[in-house]
């Protein structure tokens, strides 16, 4: 017997059994690795992720960026940037300046010593990150990396859609 609109059925959990077996083999591979990054850094350089990470960030913009543009980017709120940025500033690896057109804003760039550090710390990240995927070919990366951008894409385009409702 036919459904029209007003009559669905709400759709059975099962119904979607493999869009959710991806989900969670996706979020897996990402706390593994993530944890073991997490440990590697730690355990090596006494540095946590998050401080690497603001550090990357700053490393690709040589002019600084502003402690709201790090949030942005970071995806996390200004209170936790600001005090990642106290630490570095404290560990003499990144400096503040006020920002030349707002006085209030204050412009987070790498020091000499930070730039450095950073540098050593991502050679020996991407050597990890070169051995947790050592078992994937070439080609086998190429593919993975394409199926993940269509991914990016089918959710992005299902949060756009939910933004708009």
């Amino acid at each position: 017997m036919p459904l029209d609109a007003e009559t669905k059925v709400a759709e059975r959990p099962g119904d979607h059994e493999a869009e959710l077996r991806l989900w969670l083999r996706l979020l897996t591979c990402t706390t593994l690795i993530e944890c073991e990054v997490r440990s590697r850094l730690r355990e090596t350089f006494d540095v946590t992720l998050p401080r690497f990470d603001l550090m990357a960030q700053l490393d690709k913009a040589p002019n600084g960026m502003t402690l709201g543009e790090l949030s942005q980017r970071m995806m996390v709120s200004n209170g936790n940037v600001t005090g990642l940025v106290e630490r570095l500033v404290s560990l003499n690896l990144v400096e503040r300046t006020p920002a030349p057109n707002d006085r209030r804003a204050m412009i987070v760039t790498l020091t000499a010593e930070g730039r450095r550090t950073f540098r050593s710390l991502a050679r020996t990240h991407e050597g990890w990150i070169a051995e947790i995927f050592s078992d994937l070919t070439e080609n086998e990366i190429d593919t993975l990396m394409k199926l993940l951008a269509k991914t990016k894409l089918s959710a992005r385009k299902a949060i756009d859609a939910g933004d708009q409702k």
